[in-house]
């Protein structure tokens, strides 16, 4: 069984995108929010900054269920994207057992303390500085994310990216899909 059908077996998946301001996580949990819709299903989230922004901490929480959901607020994660070392410091506690954890081990400097999670690992910042812009290191995060999931269909994501980039900023729409396929093709298995 993979880990979406083990998530979405008649139940909410709750995930959560974390970082520091300016990572992008608000981005990913759009575009996660954008790919549930254009396949169909019932889709919430919100967004949560620090006092900071640029720089400070952000959240972005994502629920998606195929029948209705009942409340955007999401306290204990199913799945969880880390972009960084505080954000792997402040929701592994709290994410529920036997949940999924992507590391962007750029940033994050050690291992789950916890035994009860899955873990993955992908160099996203440096990969993303690899193509070019570390800015979309939240991109190759995601593609890492749908590959191990597989809770949606990459072409889904990719036209998600498409529509949020398209009208502004549509030379981002090409690096941004070679970023999640980036994503998806270097996720490592954590042992």
């Amino acid at each position: 069984m993979s880990d979406a059908e083990t998530v979405m077996s008649g139940q909410e998946t709750k995930i959560v995108i974390a970082g520091f301001g300016g990572q992008g996580v608000v981005v990913a949990g759009n575009i996660i929010a954008r790919a549930c819709v254009i396949e169909g299903r019932n889709v919430t989230g919100m967004i949560s900054y620090g006092a900071e922004m640029r720089g400070g901490t952000a959240n972005a929480t994502v629920v998606i269920s195929e029948g209705e959901i009942a409340s955007p607020v999401v306290e204990t994660p199913d799945m969880a994207i880390i972009m960084n070392q505080p954000s792997l410091d402040k929701f592994e506690p709290v994410i529920a057992g036997g949940g999924l954890l992507i590391l962007n081990t750029s940033l994050v400097d050690r291992r789950p303390h916890r035994d009860d999670l899955r873990a993955v690992q992908i160099a996203a910042s440096q990969i993303a500085h690899e193509l070019g812009n570390v800015r979309v290191a939240n991109i190759v995060a995601l593609g890492a994310f749908i590959r191990k999931t597989k809770l949606l269909r990459p072409a889904s994501v990719e036209q998600a990216i498409a529509d949020l980039f398209a009208s502004k900023k549509a030379a981002l729409v090409e690096l941004n899909i070679r970023a999640l396929n980036e994503g998806m093709a270097r996720l490592v298995e954590a042992s």
